[in-house]
């Protein structure tokens, strides 16, 4: 379960990089070690450069062997591959569980913080929506 989350974030991710820039983007943790990369090409990798997943044009996330895993919504909604939402992101970078509590938010400057307000990542060129998803709903 931990590596078909940690698929759909990273290709989660690939959605939001590829909106703002065309070359590869790297998310980190909160000590700024990097934990995955992200191709133009829909391709998503770990810090190793192994490809775990890809991205399709129409929001289906997909793993390494092309089995789906997930959705991505336009609206903010993100989902697994039963289509059950799992969570939500608002335009503000406020982002909540499944039942609408806030579990984090995500600054302008690409900070990523929990409900607490303590740093957990960072997220620096990439959209804030997409790097909410990945560090709140699929990598732990």
């Amino acid at each position: 379960m931990r590596q078909l989350r940690y698929i759909i974030a990273l290709v989660v991710l690939a959605t939001g990089c590829m909106a703002f820039n065309a070359s590869a983007q790297s998310m980190q943790d909160s000590n700024y070690r990097t934990t995955g990369h992200v191709k133009s090409d829909g391709t998503i990798q770990d810090s190793n450069y192994r490809t775990v997943g890809h991205i399709k044009s129409d929001g289906t996330v997909q793993d390494s062997n092309y089995r789906t895993v997930g959705h991505i919504k336009s609206d903010g909604t993100i989902q697994d591959s039963n289509y059950r939402t799992v969570g939500h992101v608002k335009s503000d970078g406020t982002v909540q569980d499944s039942n609408y509590r806030t579990v984090g938010h995500v600054k302008s400057d690409g900070t990523v913080q929990d409900s607490n307000y303590r740093t957990i990542g960072h997220a620096n060129g990439v959209r804030s929506d997409w790097a909410a998803v990945y560090f709140f709903f699929f990598f732990n």
